[in-house]
């Protein structure tokens, strides 16, 4: 539920400390859920198991925490009343959808706590893992992601979509959202000015007290992929007291570095990075295809960087699976370690 608005501000940086000054974001949803047999061709993309097969989300929410993360996200990305409207279901049906995506994160952390307490005795690493802290993180896509037509890879949605527009497409969802349990609000794949700003306008008309975060995407590295600046798109972020981080997701690894830098001068708030594998979307062909630009290292080569760079929260995007977590978990633990020990050395000295 909520917090009182006066502790928002302290949300993240008293999470992250629990966390030991980091924290691990899920990564791929889709991804997985068809690993597991989920058949996703449909305009709901993942959120047609919520219909379909509720258990194989809860299996992928428990494949991301056994892998490290502190953060999972909801099934709820391209979870709409208008979608599932669209689908032939009742606005009842929808909105206790849209519940049911948290109540079925919030189910799989519970199980994967009980684990943990019955594991940690016999493994050091479980023990470590089960006193870190699980946030339920509720997401919610953009207008793009309800269209299904890739527009929230390009942020053109057409002269006939206004302010109000957006805010009133999201207004019931997250009134939902805020009341079903979620530890926070994740506004992901932002691909413009407009509808950042309805976002964080919304928030303070309904007066919401859940802390929430703004996620922006990216084509080159500078702008959001409208085409407008980074910068500008996270002081607008910066301006909203709901929000208690801000970042970058569904973008490839090579942007994330001057990304950071860009959000940096915009704001003091947390940094959270979770990009996509370095494929590239087609939205014609409803397909991920390999990048044509410059190829991408290892993924989990850049985190060392992008906490260098003053990341905070990291994570994956499109594509990237509970191994990816697994890995960007150890290179942060190791580095953490490293430094640690660097640390004491000097001390002794």
């Amino acid at each position: 539920m909520g917090l009182v608005t006066e502790n928002t501000p302290s949300f993240m940086p008293d999470f992250l400390k629990r966390c030991g000054g980091h924290a691990i974001i899920d990564g791929g949803f889709a991804t997985e859920l068809e690993r597991h047999g989920a058949d996703l061709n449909d305009p709901l993309w993942s959120a047609k198991c919520l219909i379909t097969s509720p258990q194989l989300v809860r299996r992928v929410h428990l494949d991301y925490l056994e892998a490290g993360a502190n953060i999972i996200l909801t099934a709820s990305y391209q979870a709409t009343i208008q979608g599932f409207e669209a689908k032939g279901l009742s606005r009842e049906e929808a909105e206790t959808l849209l519940k049911r995506s948290v109540e079925i994160a919030c189910e799989a952390r519970e199980i994967y706590e009980e684990n943990c307490a019955k594991d940690s005795l016999n493994s050091t690493e479980n023990e470590r893992i089960a006193t870190s802290p699980v946030l339920v993180a509720a997401s919610i896509g953009s207008y793009g992601a309800y269209l299904a037509d890739g527009s929230e890879y390009s942020g053109d949605y057409g002269d006939a979509i206004t302010l109000e527009t957006l805010k009133e497409f999201h207004r019931r969802r997250v009134q939902i959202l805020v009341n079903s349990g979620a530890d926070i609000l994740a506004f992901e794949t932002i691909p413009n000015k407009l509808e950042a700003k309805a976002y964080a306008e919304l928030l303070q008309e309904e007066h919401i007290t859940t802390p929430a975060w703004f996620s922006f995407n990216s084509k080159d590295g500078i702008n959001v992929v409208s085409g407008e600046p980074m910068v500008e798109c996270a002081a607008i972020a910066d301006s909203c007291k709901q929000v208690v981080a801000v970042g970058i997701n569904c973008t490839p690894p090579r942007y994330i570095h001057g990304l950071i830098t860009s959000i940096r001068k915009a704001t003091e708030k947390p940094v959270l990075i979770y990009p996509n594998s370095g494929e590239t979307y087609d939205a014609e062909h409803k397909e991920w295809v390999p990048s044509t630009g410059a190829v991408d290292e290892d993924f989990v080569s850049y985190v060392g960087k992008w906490r260098d760079a003053g990341a905070l929260l990291f994570g994956g995007c499109c594509r990237t699976t509970p191994n990816t977590i697994r890995a960007i978990s150890r290179a942060l633990s190791d580095k953490s370690s490293a430094c640690s020990t660097l640390s004491s050395n000097v001390n002794n000295k």
